[in-house]
């Protein structure tokens, strides 16, 4: 009898869930496929992963918080001199689908400046937090306490001592390290305020209302509201303590100057706001500093909470804007239907595209899935390399020597879908410039990867590669 009941349990919520899937709005065709088939196919371990992870669950109170501190900021940052009304014709479509995504229009008159590969560019990080006057606001997904770390929590304490305002986001699983660390109760006793983002509290419960991976992975740190710094760099050492086996790990960080400063500054205090109730916007009322002519930039800020689109459309509109040259920087590649597409389409249309990826990624699970991509993208024409020292983790897409965008999304579905990122389009061909002598760096690093080598892989390699492809909605 119980048995009986078991099963016509199962299949009535297995039955639900298909319904669910095949009535919620906005999701891609493969993603309903693959859901319905591990759903039907995986009997209760289908339903369980369906219930953990198949929708990007908030509560609403916390969304609609988040949007309505969003929609007060709004009014105060968008008003500028240097906002862009005549960009060049091929970067047009490209600024609409940024604004479109992230709602910041772009700004003419930043100054840029790409940071070492090395650790000293901590020490840029530093100098600029010791020069500081007003404030200091910090944001990482990643923070250890190891030396990077360590220097960078004794600039926030001297800044905190001196009467500067300190304030600190970290990602609560991300940095957990640091947040256990002494480092985090000597910033917090020299009075800097520092909070975490998404916090587990009690899991269990939890789970029955967010999703538990929900991260923000930004990468933000603004000062006196005159400098920012941003990238794919987390706020450690290359030598990466929690995954040294993978290290080196080779990142970028920019120091922006400019009306730009302002943008990521709305982008800490939409995230400051939202976790600790208190009102700074006025900070962004502090006039715009202009570097002339300087570089055109548009931060991009995307999280689950918004849903008019990704940071992969905004990706995906400018593959389709070029006309010579792409080159990608990514440490993961698990992409959406529309722009593994567009990547492909780029290649076969002429466009030479390039792509560089780690040889070895601290993910097995990704890294294999990135592989299933592989034959796809290389029989299109894409020129695929793979980085060799260490793991690459820069994220810089570059078009035509005209633009880029870099941040700290990845070219995957949890940057696109379920992570908190920032991201920046940059147009100033002297910059770009210097981006893609950072990317031939890379490429002198790395060894390309033939279409014989992937038909050469095993079977059971080939097999296992394939499947995590198609399960990458999934993922």
């Amino acid at each position: 009898m119980w048995t009986t009941f078991l099963v016509i349990a199962h299949y009535t919520i297995a039955t639900l869930i298909v319904i669910r899937v095949l009535l919620r709005p906005g999701l891609e065709p493969s993603a309903r496929l693959a859901w319905v088939l591990m759903v039907e196919a995986l009997p209760v371990i289908g339903i369980g992963a369906y219930a953990l992870f198949g929708e990007v669950r908030m509560r609403r109170a916390e969304v609609q918080r988040m949007a309505d501190v969003r929609n007060s900021l709004t009014g105060r940052w968008q008003v500028s001199p240097q906002k862009v009304d005549d960009p060049p014709p091929q970067v047009a479509p490209v600024i609409e689908a940024n604004q479109a995504v992230g709602g910041m229009y772009a700004v003419r008159g930043n100054a840029l400046r790409l940071l070492a590969e090395d650790d000293s560019a901590i020490d840029d990080l530093v100098a600029a937090i010791d020069a500081a006057r007003d404030h200091v606001h910090v944001l990482f997904y990643i923070w250890l306490p190891d030396d990077s770390g360590a220097r960078v929590a004794a600039a926030v304490v001297r800044a905190a001592q001196r009467g500067v305002a300190a304030r600190v986001i970290v990602d609560a699983v991300g940095s957990r390290g640091l947040v256990r660390s002494a480092l985090w109760s000597d910033m917090q006793a020299a009075g800097a305020v520092c909070v975490t983002a998404f916090p587990w509290g009690m899991p269990l419960v939890s789970m029955l209302f967010q999703r538990l991976d929900v991260r923000n992975h930004r990468k933000i740190v603004v000062i006196d509201n005159a400098v920012a710094f941003s990238g794919s760099r987390n706020c450690a050492d290359m030598a990466f303590a929690i995954k040294p086996r993978f290290a080196p790990w080779i990142d970028i960080l920019v120091e922006l100057r400019g009306p730009a400063v302002r943008q990521m500054q709305a982008i800490f205090l939409a995230d400051w706001i939202s976790y600790t109730g208190r009102d700074l916007g006025d900070m962004l009322e502090m006039a715009d500093s202009a570097a002339q002519p300087g570089a055109i930039v548009q931060a991009v800020a995307t999280g689950p909470d918004r849903r008019e689109g990704s940071i992969g459309d905004c990706l995906t509109t400018m593959i389709y804007a070029a006309r010579d040259q792409v080159i990608i920087t990514t440490p993961y590649y698990v992409p959406d239907a529309a722009l593994d597409a567009a990547i492909r389409s780029a290649a076969r249309r002429g466009v030479r595209v390039t792509m560089i990826l780690p040889e070895r990624n601290d993910s097995l699970v990704v890294g294999a899935t990135s592989q299933g991509f592989y034959h796809d993208l290389i029989q299109a024409g894409v020129r695929l390399m793979l980085f060799q020292r260490g793991l690459l983790h820069a994220k810089i897409l570059s078009v035509d020597g005209q633009m880029a965008m870099i941040g700290s999304a990845n070219l995957d579905r949890r940057s696109f879908e379920l992570n908190y990122e920032v991201n920046m389009l940059i147009v100033d061909p002297d910059f770009i410039a210097i981006l893609d002598r950072q990317q031939a760096g890379y490429l002198d690093r790395a060894r390309e990867i033939t279409l014989d080598e992937v038909r050469g892989w095993t079977r059971i390699r080939r097999i296992r590669n394939n499947l995590l492809a198609l399960a990458s909605p999934l993922l």
